[in-house]
């Protein structure tokens, strides 16, 4: 499975079973994204690896590394400290998003409070998925 940025200069590889796919709705995964949550997949190390060129990493807080492309500034993945061996890849970069489906919701006491999910999947408070 591979993905990459808008400009195609940032590429990626996966290999699959992923860990999760989820939606996350902290302010951080937003403001990175402009958007009102965020898709993403766990990847763990070794099962995935960068085929292009390499993405530009912002910490955007402590334990946390945020990355992108520094030509067309697509947002990528992001890493934390507290999830560390997985990687995780934000599933609109894919080639085939829609082979993922999101199975909850994490850090849903940030959620903006005017979007409204239709869907029944669980949610959890904290970005952190694997501490259920």
């Amino acid at each position: 499975m591979r993905g990459h940025c808008l400009c195609r200069a940032v590429k990626f590889e996966i290999k699959t079973p992923v860990e999760a796919c989820v939606n996350c709705h902290c302010e951080s995964c937003r403001r990175q994204c402009s958007a009102p949550m965020t898709t993403y997949i766990g990847v763990l190390d070794g099962h995935w690896k960068w085929t292009g060129k390499l993405p530009k990493i912002f910490n955007s807080s402590p334990g946390v590394e945020r990355s992108f492309c520094d030509t067309c500034g697509t947002p990528i993945s992001f890493r934390s400290e507290k999830m560390s061996g997985v990687m995780h890849l934000y599933v609109a970069a894919l080639d085939q998003p829609e082979d993922f489906a999101p199975t909850l919701h994490v850090a849903h006491e940030e959620k903006l409070p005017w979007l409204h999910l239709a869907d029944d999947l669980p949610v959890h408070i904290g970005p952190d998925y694997t501490k259920r």
